[in-house]
């Protein structure tokens, strides 16, 4: 569990957490008679060596492994626990204390790394701001035929049980085309219809409320425009978060442009937190060069494409130019 949260999610926070457990779980069995333990081991006349059944666990990808191993570390707490109990009931007390916290780090690694997997796959993430819902499903398709791997509803004047009826129909018809659907601000929408995931806000709903909300692994996205905001940000931990501006935006128009020294230090400080990430503000096709060559893995634009006169087209031409960029 530990190398996973270390070498497959490059999350230092959860690998800490793991190497915690470990450490505490030592300290508890180092309670006991270690030459007892040994003593008693009987590899050769165990009868479970070898024995197999039938559907057993096949591992078939890295996130099975460690399934597997929080699996049987649950399990072998409580057979500890159960088995120590007739000897020791304080060092029982320790384990089972320890078992419990395992459920909880399964939990909070599955929720976390599930989302953030879906969302490294993204490279072009288009906003779409807009009241009407037939303009955003029409965008939205051709958007998704262009090439975008990411949309985000932007819709924040509509009555909520409208609001809800056209997230249920943009998240289906991104499934359908293999998109990442995200509701803006609205976590409880997001859930209810079935979205992909949320982004937040500085003045939304907090990162840890939204994970109570959500009914299976949810993609948290959370904005940034300055290094207290990133720190607040990391954190709690969101799926990825937004830096920028990275230019000035006319959605924004109030912000203050962060520029491409605050997105360096963005990518540098989320290195080893696991936790991903999209540049926005201002992006568009003859610019998109410069952001790349910063580190940048995935931009996010909105007029760029949706005031285009060809929105598909104009997805086309970014992706083309981000995956060119990408090979070289």
């Amino acid at each position: 569990m530990e190398e996973y949260c270390r070498f497959v999610l490059n999350a230092e926070p959860l690998s800490g957490r793991a190497k915690q457990l470990r450490h505490e779980l030592s300290q508890a069995i180092g309670q006991l008679d270690a030459g007892r333990l040994l003593a008693g081991r009987d590899t050769l006349g165990d009868v479970g060596v070898g024995l197999k059944v039938d559907n057993q666990l096949q591992r078939t990808t890295l996130a099975d492994g460690f399934t597997a191993a929080a699996k049987r570390l649950t399990e072998a707490l409580r057979a500890l626990t159960e088995t120590i109990q007739a000897d020791s009931a304080s060092i029982a007390a320790e384990i089972e204390r320890l078992r419990y916290e395992a459920y909880t780090f399964e939990k909070d690694v599955v929720l976390f790394a599930e989302p953030v997997e879906r969302f490294n796959r993204v490279r072009l993430y288009v906003l779409i701001t807009s009241d009407l819902p037939a303009e955003v499903l029409t965008l939205t398709s051709r958007c998704a035929l262009g090439g975008a791997d990411c949309i985000q509803l932007r819709a924040k004047a509509i009555p909520d049980d409208q609001l809800f009826a056209l997230s249920v129909e943009f998240a289906e018809m991104c499934k359908e085309t293999g998109v990442v659907s995200i509701i803006n601000d609205r976590a409880d929408i997001a859930a209810a219809a079935g979205a992909d995931g949320v982004h937040l806000g500085q003045s939304d709903l907090p990162v840890e409320q939204v994970k109570r909300l959500q009914l299976s692994p949810l993609i948290i996205g959370k904005s940034t425009h300055n290094a207290s905001e990133l720190d607040r940000a990391v954190a709690v931990r969101p799926s990825y978060v937004s830096l920028g501006p990275v230019f000035a935006t006319p959605t924004k128009p109030d912000i203050k442009i962060a520029g491409f020294d605050y997105v360096r230090a963005g990518l540098a400080q989320l290195s080893e937190t696991g936790i991903s990430h999209v540049a926005l503000g201002g992006i568009t096709h003859d610019n998109v060069d410069q952001v790349l060559g910063a580190g940048v893995e995935r931009v996010a634009v909105c007029e760029a494409v949706t005031g285009a006169a060809d929105p598909g087209e104009a997805c086309r031409r970014l992706k083309d130019r981000i995956e060119t960029l990408r090979a070289e």
